[in-house]
């Protein structure tokens, strides 16, 4: 962890305004990025998937109809993240400059900003900043900020897009990716405020300062958001920094047993694995990745098999319902793991959930379904000793008092279009 913090620059308790963003970051007028340059410095998405920025680009460039929007997707459904809302109550300029480049690199005309209405701090930070920068007339796109419902399924790009086009945050059925994704007949850009913020750094200090840290196959910072011993805590650090030091960064005064990398589609890494660097190259031979930067440090006197219950019964409860695997599969999932957890009737419900993890597996209108599955086998792995004992009717002594993973208690009946 020897680099300076990149995007979250600054020791600002409260969103720098323009003038003071670009007293530390540089102007952002005229600022200017080509294509050739976003490409050379190898900027993966920061919202999970990883998908190469530049790739995005030459997509959208490459297609007969126009590009019209940018969206900055600052949504963070995850419950264990933090980072977005963190980045847009310090530095909102840095990723409306991001997002302003993008633009003009694509020819769009309008910048939608999405912030989950429940996130009301980045809410207040975004709409101030727009504001201001609407005083200062520059040659900019047209900024607009919009607060979608805060459900888990509403930060998937496509259900993103079809709520700005449709009012409804339905995932849309993707079979091939890259895919072009539309707001009425113009191409949409879809990429995560984070990604945004690198952007407009790479537009000012170029590829390679960009590439000056991290690894060769996935350069720059990962901002963080680690979770198990009390309050979330949010750090900017180098891809490949091992998670043992990141986790001590963040104040975590135990030895996990294991920690949850990717958020709640992700994978359980077990404690003996903890010298792996948080970048995907490291953490692939053992079946994880670092996703959006999500770790959930499990303490020694909380039980796995409970925490994966808890968070698979959110997932089934926060999915769109709109195909079966959703809408039939994850809650019969989440039943039989509540089964195991309890140390009842759990050898069927073993063999269960083993059959239904390979009935579910891709065929879901979205990819929401397939994170469980990687979740729920990555537990029955990484714990299979506790699985084994639970599986047997002896479920360990902290199988119902363990609530490590943060899961919201809160009902969104308003958004719950499709019930």
């Amino acid at each position: 962890m020897n680099a300076e913090p990149r995007v979250l620059a600054g020791t600002h308790e409260s969103p720098l305004s323009l003038a003071q963003h670009e007293s530390l970051f540089g102007p952002s007028r005229g600022l200017h990025l080509e294509p050739a340059e976003l490409k050379a410095s190898g900027l993966t998405g920061r919202g999970g998937a990883g998908v190469p920025t530049s790739l995005k680009v030459e997509f959208l460039r490459q297609q007969k109809r126009s590009v019209g929007y940018v969206v900055v997707n600052a949504m963070e459904g995850e419950p264990a993240a933090h980072k977005d809302r963190t980045l847009l109550s310090k530095n909102p300029h840095l990723v409306l400059d991001g997002a302003m480049v993008l633009a003009n690199m694509l020819g769009a005309d309008d910048v939608v900003v999405c912030v989950a209405r429940e996130h009301t701090r980045a809410v207040a930070a975004m709409k101030a900043a727009i504001a201001e920068r609407g005083r200062r007339r520059l040659q900019e796109p047209a900024f607009e900020l919009m607060t979608p419902p805060g459900r888990y399924v509403a930060g998937e790009e496509s259900a993103l897009v079809h709520w700005l086009d449709e009012g409804e945050t339905l995932p849309q059925y993707r079979p091939h990716r890259p895919s072009l994704l539309t707001i009425g007949r113009r191409g949409v850009l879809v990429d995560n405020a984070e990604t945004h913020a690198n952007v407009a750094l790479i537009a000012r200090r170029g590829a390679d300062w960009f590439r000056s840290v991290g690894t060769s196959r996935q350069p720059g910072t990962v901002v963080t958001t680690v979770s198990g011993h009390g309050r979330p805590v949010v750090n900017e650090v180098p891809y490949g920094t091992p998670v043992r030091e990141v986790l001590r960064a963040a104040g975590v005064p135990f030895e996990p047993v294991a920690v949850l990398l990717g958020g709640y589609g992700g994978t359980w890494l077990a404690g003996h694995h903890l010298d792996r660097g948080c970048d995907n190259d490291s953490l692939h031979g053992v079946g994880a990745n670092i996703g959006a930067g999500v770790i959930v440090a499990l303490p020694p006197d909380s039980c796995g098999v409970a925490e994966t219950a808890r968070i698979v019964e959110f997932m089934a409860r926060e999915s769109a319902r709109q195909c079966g695997p959703c809408a039939f599969g994850l809650p019969a999932l989440a039943a039989d793991f509540e089964l195991l957890r309890r140390g009842r009737d759990g050898g069927s419900a073993l063999a269960r959930l083993e059959e239904r993890c390979t009935t579910i597996e891709g065929r879901g209108a979205c990819r929401h379904p397939d994170g469980v599955i990687r979740l729920v086998r990555s537990a029955l792995r990484t714990f299979a000793d506790d699985v084994v004992r639970h599986g047997a009717g002896q479920p360990c002594a902290h199988a119902a008092t363990s609530t490590t993973a943060p899961i919201p208690h809160r009902s969104h009946p308003e958004t719950l279009e499709w019930a």
